[in-house]
């Protein structure tokens, strides 16, 4: 039975942002994390016009971690402590906002030459309350750097965390697991119960969990402790992540995040006052402050 082992199906809130779609499973009226991961969403897969691309203008955040996974295609980070990174597909942009920083994300420029490709996932983490003011950072992990278990028929990439043996050097802030799983036809992986609170979240194809059949683009939150097998008849792509609980909510308004209501409303002020830093070679645009954000807990 699906509640032996699933504890929660979270359905996905879709955007379409004009040439491609979002599917957003957290934050949820049902639920706002799972381990520190508090922002779930999944870009494309989409094709953009030649000559288009993506241009997220630069925006705040405080509290948290945002983690960049791409799928295809590629994207231009810069942010106000002067990066200026491009992801690719396989790597891992770790950008920890802490006390407060700046960022934009925008199609390179010899991507949009042909049309530019876009598919992945975005999804922030919640910082533990002791470290949510710490000094802002960026960290880029290419796709060599991080271990990958291959079995036959299947690869996992590990992202973030300990599974299956092995670690990757991505810095970590709470307890967390991260992981990208292809399976080909007739292939099967284990779903170890490793952490506190886990799901998993099909991004593309077909796969089930323990023969249960699982939808596209919907969060299956885990029993804890439960182990379970995940298997694809034709082929499927699944992310896994989760890691320890936290016993402090987690307040979500537009791009801020804190344990803090008090500490969202000093971050809107300070952005609408104009007192964030400036993205270098970015900063003749930004995204102001919306009335009504897309990006809300439900505490």
């Amino acid at each position: 039975m699906l509640d032996d082992f699933i504890l929660q199906t979270i359905t996905p809130v879709t955007h379409d942002l004009g040439g491609f779609k979002v599917h957003r499973t957290l934050p949820n009226k049902a639920r706002t994390m799972v381990g520190p991961f508090l922002f779930f969403d999944q870009m494309g897969p989409a094709t953009l016009a030649v000559g288009g691309g993506i241009d997220v203008r630069p925006h705040p955040h405080i509290n948290l971690s945002t983690v960049t996974y791409l799928f295809d295609g590629a994207i231009d980070h810069r942010d106000s402590l002067g990066t200026d990174a491009r992801i690719e597909p396989g790597a891992v942009n770790l950008m920890t906002a802490g006390h407060g920083i700046v960022h934009s994300e925008r199609s390179p420029g010899d991507e949009r030459a042909h049309g530019p490709t876009l598919s992945g996932i975005q999804t922030w983490l919640a910082l533990p309350d002791a470290m949510e003011e710490i000094d802002p950072a960026f960290e880029h992990v290419t796709k060599a750097q991080l271990p990958v278990i291959d079995t036959p028929g299947a690869r996992a990439r590990i992202i973030m965390g300990s599974l299956w043996g092995q670690t990757a050097p991505t810095t970590t802030y709470a307890g967390t697991i991260y992981a990208d799983i292809a399976l080909e036809a007739g292939a099967a992986v284990p779903i170890d119960a490793v952490a506190e609170e886990r799901a998993i979240y099909l991004a593309m194809g077909e796969a089930t969990l323990e023969g249960v059949p699982l939808e596209p683009q919907v969060l299956y939150v885990l029993r804890p402790g439960i182990a379970a097998t995940l298997r694809s008849a034709t082929g499927g792509r699944a992310m896994l992540c989760g890691g320890d609980a936290f016993a402090t909510p987690r307040h979500v308004w537009w791009n801020f995040v804190s344990s803090r209501r008090d500490r969202i409303q000093q971050a809107k002020r300070d952005w609408n006052a104009g007192d964030f830093p400036k993205v270098p070679g970015d900063d003749q645009e930004w995204i102001p402050i919306p009335e009504v954000p897309n990006t809300v807990s439900y505490p």
